[in-house]
């Protein structure tokens, strides 16, 4: 006998809830009112060596634990302020300023012909009108330091600001890019989870290739790791 997908998830809740116990919704469970559930296969689709931001009062099954555990993937509960994802697929979130607005655009289109397994999530701006870039290089850092996405695209006239910015967010690693050999360092040397780009700086045709070449790069992990390891703990010594 054979399950659907649903109704798998559906006997996993009822397991876990009798274990658990129910709680009251909080603003990130799903539309139908359910709990967030988190599966091994959200945490499969986490890069190694990495934190996974956990909503508040979410249910956690014990084969994501095994695989975070596995993985190297530490669980942390995120901040249930944030907006969210709307289709349960993983998050690409994706702002710009007034000058990047067009390659934003532009990018979107890519991502959803290239990535159609992601939710591509628009933090603006939404039009070519003047607008501060550290406003998006927040909302993007924000969904991503709080699990919302999984990974950041920021855009403005040099990529050099909003990489200030973002990084200004605890548990952001934002790279500022300008071709594909710093677009595959930036992933597999310093797990960089926030890409940034100049469109006064790089064509369209450009931004795309370093784009897919980010998204397509693993963490290389080992001696990375521990480099990236220390890389926050400078960060610790000043956010406790």
């Amino acid at each position: 006998m054979s399950y659907r997908p649903e109704e798998i998830e559906a006997l996993v809740r009822q397991v876990i809830n009798r274990v658990m116990g129910e709680a009251k919704t909080h603003p990130l469970a799903h539309a139908s009112g359910k709990r967030p559930l988190l599966t091994a296969d959200h945490i499969q689709q986490h890069p190694p060596n990495s934190t996974y931001p956990v909503p508040p009062n979410a249910l956690i099954t014990p084969l994501a634990r095994q695989v975070a555990l596995e993985r190297h993937i530490r669980l942390e509960e995120g901040d249930a302020s944030q907006p969210a994802p709307t289709t349960g697929k993983p998050a690409i979130a994706i702002g710009a300023d007034h000058g990047g607005y067009s390659l934003k655009e532009a990018l979107k289109k890519m991502l959803a012909t290239t990535h159609p397994d992601h939710e591509v999530v628009d933090c603006g701006t939404h039009s070519t009108d003047s607008v501060d870039y550290p406003d998006f290089a927040y909302a993007v850092a924000q969904l991503v330091a709080t699990g919302r996405a999984w990974c950041g695209i920021v855009i403005d006239g040099a990529g050099i600001g909003s990489c200030m910015a973002a990084n200004k967010v605890p548990g952001v690693r934002a790279a500022m890019c300008y071709d594909q050999a710093t677009a595959v360092n930036s992933r597999e040397h310093n797990n960089a989870n926030v890409l940034t780009l100049g469109a006064g700086l790089i064509g369209p045709n450009l931004a795309q290739q370093i784009v897919q070449t980010w998204l397509a790069t693993d963490f290389g992990g080992d001696r990375h790791a521990r480099r990236v390891d220390k890389i926050m703990a400078i960060e610790k010594r000043f956010t406790k």
